[in-house]
């Protein structure tokens, strides 16, 4: 922090701009990370009463569970060398600058993939629940949700579901990643007009019209704030505000088709996704920063992703189709299909490595958002061709002081072994049990 507030009158961290619209609709915004709501060091939330008594709350962690579809090719994504000297691969390459705040696994299995299912819906069931799948969907809850449930009840919205891909391809495990339980998907919000809105309140189809911001309802509530806090607030709050309304033009300006989803039926599917998938990280970021939710999934494209890529030149097959040798390529096995799926799978990663700037760049306390969030970063399937169950790869980040970071570790567990490890050992979530996992993996820890 570089001010150190010692004798003053604290910000409540549940501070929330406040306004109404014309008809009547509630505009609700958050503030940041203030250095007027933590104690003297930085470290803890100041109470109201005793900054710096026991009543000092510690700084909260947050978990995102990010997938991609469709698997990997091994060879250009998994490290040949372990430890901390591991070599950045072209999937992985774009983490490179982020390489200190990550730990790239290989070698996990998806214990629960086994049974009925297409080879994806039963690897999707046990990568996100830890059951087998039922034929309709998982026999469970997924990860997001089981710590949702014991760190989740605070916040304004106990979990997020964000997508990016709109493919409506497939069944309820194709289409969904988070799960409440048996048949009861929590399909992502695909679109940002919708989430921009749960996240800040609807707004009026005429006041969009008229390109008038929902910062124009709270404005007098803005003002009547800032006179209280100290100049370094003052200039976050501004920063704040003016990111909503980068974000707000941003996706107003979006081709009008962008505002709905496409029926099942359509055969296009040539949206510029990066473009959306930055505005959804942005929105994230800002339901994290406010306090509005501690726990999040984002699915970057489907199981089974059908996507085409037209911003890399492939768009003569879908994702899927270049993952197998009888598709529209000389497929997974040959250097063709591995080449386009070394591409497709390297976009992946920089839209996650975007997501990690997003968050390092948002100052918390004696460190940054970053620190104070927990990432898993997972896919249905490890080699994507064969539709491998046995030596996944994955990727946890954050910039917590528990968590190992720097280094390719080739480890012996389950998926689920990773998240309970991360869940209790790194969020703090306290879930004690899922299904698959017997042992906590130290190699994750410090």
């Amino acid at each position: 922090m570089s001010q150190v507030i010692t004798n003053r009158v604290r910000t409540s961290r549940r501070s929330l701009l406040k306004g109404m619209t014309a008809a009547g609709a509630r505009i609700v915004v958050g503030l940041p990370p203030l250095v007027s709501m933590f104690n003297s060091t930085g470290t803890a939330y100041a109470a109201a009463a005793a900054a710096d008594g026991p009543a000092a709350k510690a700084i909260e962690t947050r978990f995102v569970l990010w997938f991609n579809g469709n698997g990997i090719p091994e060879r250009y994504w998994i490290p040949s060398e372990e430890g901390v000297d591991y070599h950045m691969t072209p999937c992985l390459s774009p983490l490179a600058a982020y390489r200190k705040d990550v730990h790239v696994l290989s070698g996990v299995d998806n214990a629960a993939a086994s049974g009925m299912g297409n080879g994806h819906t039963n690897s999707m069931s046990g990568l996100m629940t830890g059951t087998t799948f039922t034929g309709r969907g998982p026999s469970g809850p997924s990860i997001d949700q089981i710590i949702a449930a014991k760190i989740g009840a605070d916040s304004r919205f106990r979990s997020l579901q964000i997508g990016v891909a709109q493919e409506s391809f497939g069944e309820s495990m194709q289409r969904n990643m988070s799960w409440a339980g048996y048949e009861r998907a929590l399909p992502p919000e695909m679109i940002p007009h919708r989430l921009f809105d749960r996240l800040f309140g609807a707004r009026e189809e005429g006041w969009v019209n008229r390109k008038r911001s929902v910062l124009d309802t709270i404005s007098q509530d803005a003002t009547a704030l800032k006179k209280k806090l100290p100049a370094e607030d003052q200039a976050r709050v501004e920063e704040h505000l003016s990111g909503i309304r980068d974000l707000e033009r941003s996706i107003a300006g979006l081709p009008p088709e962008y505002r709905r989803v496409d029926p099942p039926d359509f055969d296009g599917d040539m949206k510029d996704w990066p473009r959306i998938a930055k505005l959804q990280s942005d929105l994230l970021v800002q339901a994290l920063a406010t306090r509005q939710t501690r726990v999040a999934s984002y699915m970057l494209t489907k199981c089974q992703s059908i996507s085409r890529f037209p911003w890399l030149g492939y768009t003569s097959a879908r994702h899927h189709d270049y993952t197998h040798a009888e598709g529209k390529t000389s497929g997974a096995d040959g250097v063709e299909g591995q080449r386009v799926m070394r591409d497709i799978c390297k976009w992946h990663v920089e839209e996650f490595a975007y997501l990690i700037a997003k968050l390092e760049s948002v100052p918390e306390g004696d460190g940054n958002l970053f620190d104070h969030t927990s990432l898993v970063y997972v896919h249905e399937h490890a080699e994507a061709n064969p539709h491998k169950n046995s030596g996944l790869a994955m990727i946890v980040a954050g910039g917590s002081s528990k968590l190992a970071r720097g280094a390719h570790t080739k480890v012996t567990g389950t998926v689920a072994d990773v998240y309970v490890t991360i869940a209790d050992e790194v969020v703090g979530a306290g879930i004690g049990k899922f299904p698959t996992a017997t042992k906590k993996l130290t190699s994750l820890l410090t």
